[in-house]
């Protein structure tokens, strides 16, 4: 697994996941002294998260027709670019809000460009696919934790100009990476190399046909649109706003922190452990997720809910190891990329629904019950996951699918990278 080429992809990972946790405390810090409210803040968030969801789906496509790792190298360079200016910005007292929500559209569309190649690159880089992303998911689990620290002190020490010029520097070691990556070459392709209007609506339509034609696959998504309503939506603001009213913001800071560190932990076991049944396993993990909203919610010390967050850490980045290891060794390259894009798209479309409900949930049912409701309902998810038999019975992979059989009468001809 630890070769020259995944040893590079690896850094690129952990460098860039450590900048964007540090994003979100530059951006609260910067425009908060520039006058601007928490409304503010979160239209500047919305922006690039809204852009990125919308786009994902069509960028998993020209993922698909040109070469990956120079779409991801344009990406980081786009955003090196905008978060230098943003730097510029902050640095000189020239904030407007429009500026920075405009800076924010094109994070997100560069971001949704770069996304659909992160699930590819790891079946062409490492053969131990499941060892290869226990990895990365321990080095962002590990960023999760030092990032906002890191930002904290910059804007304590310098100022939130400085967060965003670290934020630039970021993005170039990702690009300066994956330059010098030496990639194996991909196989032939069944693809036309035509790149068309039409040709893009047809490799659009059939990627959802591909992700419509496995069941395991399309049955997660649409279980996880559920947990996302219900399970974390609420349980991230919820929990902020119990914790940090009934123990204040370091016992907050002590919750998120175990949350984090049991993230690292489920990364670790996740390397070790190598279930015949990848999904099943990784659902019966999930079951440790709902220690962390029920036990917010039934208002337990602040000892027992940093337990309960780092039990639900473990068992969410252990799913998610499985998940990410499936979906790459379950599906052929030649639509890999648009597969990964319609999974981000499907994962991420409820959690804006549920972070909007938890607070009129709250008010309504009040904020303990609403995570005890969660809890329960993560139990419910992991019921829902077992009971579908195209997802308990899926059977490891561990060496990826070649290309699909070209059509008749299809020229097959290799993607250049």
């Amino acid at each position: 697994m630890w070769s020259r080429d995944f040893g590079l992809f690896f850094l690129a990972r952990a460098v860039a996941r450590l900048g964007d946790t540090m994003l979100p405390v530059a951006l609260a810090a910067g425009l908060l002294q520039h006058g601007y409210g928490a409304g503010a803040v979160g239209l500047a968030m919305a922006a690039t998260a809204a852009t990125f969801a919308g786009l994902v789906v069509f960028a998993g496509v020209i993922a698909d027709r040109f070469a990956t790792r120079t779409l991801m190298i344009w990406a980081d360079i786009v955003r090196l670019g905008t978060q230098a200016l943003a730097a510029a910005l902050f640095l000189a007292d020239h904030v407007v809000l429009w500026e920075i929500c405009a800076i924010g559209l094109v994070n997100g569309a560069a971001g949704a460009l770069f996304q659909p190649g992160v699930a590819s690159m790891v079946p062409r880089l490492a053969t131990d696919v499941q060892g290869a992303n226990g990895a990365i998911r321990v080095a962002e689990s590990v960023a999760q934790l030092a990032g906002p620290a890191v930002a904290g002190l910059l804007v304590g020490f310098a100022t939130p100009g400085g967060v965003f010029a670290a934020h630039a520097a970021t993005y170039a070691i990702s690009a300066g990476c994956l330059v010098l990556l030496r990639l194996p070459p991909l196989a032939p392709d069944s693809r036309p190399t035509g790149h068309t209007a039409a040709g893009f609506r047809a490799d659009l339509i059939e990627g959802w046909h591909e992700f419509r034609s496995r069941t395991w696959l399309w049955a997660v998504i649409a279980v996880w649109c559920l947990y996302m309503i219900a399970v974390w939506g609420p349980t991230g603001p919820l929990v902020a706003a119990e914790v940090v009213r009934e123990h204040g913001p370091r016992a907050y800071g002590l919750v998120n922190s175990a949350l984090g560190a049991g993230t690292v932990v489920g990364g670790l076991v996740a390397l070790r452990l190598r279930p015949r049944r990848m999904l099943r396993a990784g659902a019966l993990a999930l079951i440790g997720f709902a220690a962390f909203p029920l036990s917010v919610g039934l208002g337990l010390s602040v000892p027992a809910m940093a337990a309960g967050a780092a039990v639900a850490g473990a068992g969410l980045s252990f799913w998610g190891v499985m998940w990410a290891t499936s979906v790459q060794t379950q599906v052929s390259p030649d639509v890999l990329n648009r597969i990964h894009a319609y999974d981000v798209a499907g994962s991420l479309a409820m959690m804006p629904v549920g972070q909007a409900l938890a607070g009129p949930a709250a008010a309504v049912l009040g904020a303990e019950q609403v995570l005890l409701v969660s809890g329960v309902t993560s139990f419910v998810v992991v019921g829902t996951l077992l009971a579908v038999p195209a997802i308990r019975g899926l059977v490891r992979v561990d060496t990826p699918p070649g290309p699909r059989v070209p059509a008749p009468g299809t020229a097959a001809l290799a993607r250049p990278e």
